[in-house]
């Protein structure tokens, strides 16, 4: 599933698009993703305009004119493409190895087409796994929303503080690994981004997330934020579906240090990492490294 790193590439490739663009026309090809979509979801998009376009956590959130807010989650396929032009091309990827294959047409189940600002921009969402889901939040509701309720800080956010980090870790006897995938400790963070920043701060994934707070939280903290900011640069990692708004896949996989290399040598070390399973999903560590 796309972790922050990835919703934020999402983001920024949308944002030229959509912000201070209206939606001049909303198709749905089927009444439901994940979840139905909202009632008269069509109407209430057609003719408002966006504000903004944010994140928080792996929600894409859109405010619009109407005082609703639009949110969108790409689940585990979940792609946006934006095409310009009349022949409806997709915008152009300057990447040096170039966009991923194009999404099966017949997994294109929502479309904005936008006017203003995003004049003659079209926008298809394309789900294979219909994970994803959109939702419109009433005007005033974002914050008492549940998609967000106890959500924890975001965590390249002024909020996010070692202190408040530690006193979250505190009296938690769950595993580390865990912890970092609880929503409600820091927002945004999946499996692929805690591995990497557990292995950077020289932490267990078994450890208890108790055991933690203090010189560890601190440097975990600090870990979590560095990978976060150097996977958003490389924009995102592609490891089966995911790819930006214009088609282009991200490129931080090449620079895993743990993550998905079982087997082969830590590279600080050389110890061979292994692969573990908590909680049904799989851990990569450096039994060596860390502690």
């Amino acid at each position: 599933m796309p972790e922050l790193p990835e919703v934020e590439t999402v983001r920024r490739g949308l944002a030229p698009a959509m912000e201070g663009a209206t939606f001049s026309r909303v198709e749905l090809r089927r009444p439901d993703l994940r979840f139905p979509l909202p009632q008269d979801f069509a109407r209430r998009l057609s003719g408002a305009r966006v504000e903004s376009l944010g994140r928080r956590g792996k929600y894409l959130v859109a405010s619009l004119s109407t005082g609703e807010s639009l949110i969108m989650h790409l689940g585990m396929s979940g792609r946006f493409t934006v095409e310009r032009g009349s022949d409806r091309a997709p915008v152009e990827d300057n990447r040096a190895l170039g966009p991923e294959a194009p999404p099966d047409p017949r997994h294109d189940h929502v479309i904005f087409e936008m006017a203003g600002r995003g004049a003659g921009a079209r926008i298809v969402f394309n789900d294979p796994r219909r994970f994803g889901f959109m939702d419109l939040v009433e005007p005033g509701g974002l914050e008492t929303a549940s998609h967000f309720a106890g959500m924890g800080p975001e965590p390249l956010s002024e909020t996010f503080t070692p202190e408040r980090f530690n006193a979250t870790l505190k009296g938690r006897s769950a595993p580390i690994k865990a912890a970092l995938l609880d929503q409600h400790v820091v927002a945004g963070v999946g499996n692929i981004y805690a591995c990497e920043a557990l292995f950077r701060a020289g932490i267990s994934p078994r450890r208890k997330a108790a055991s933690v707070a203090g010189a560890r939280g601190v440097r975990l903290h600090a870990a979590i934020r560095a990978v976060l900011e150097e996977a958003i640069e490389a924009g995102g990692s592609t490891l089966r579906d995911f790819a930006d708004a214009s088609g282009g896949r991200g490129y931080f996989q090449h620079n895993f240090d743990v993550y998905d290399r079982e087997g082969r040598p830590c590279p600080a070390c050389g110890t061979s990492v292994r692969r573990i399973v908590q909680s049904g999903r799989s851990t990569f560590l450096c039994p060596a490294c860390q502690r």
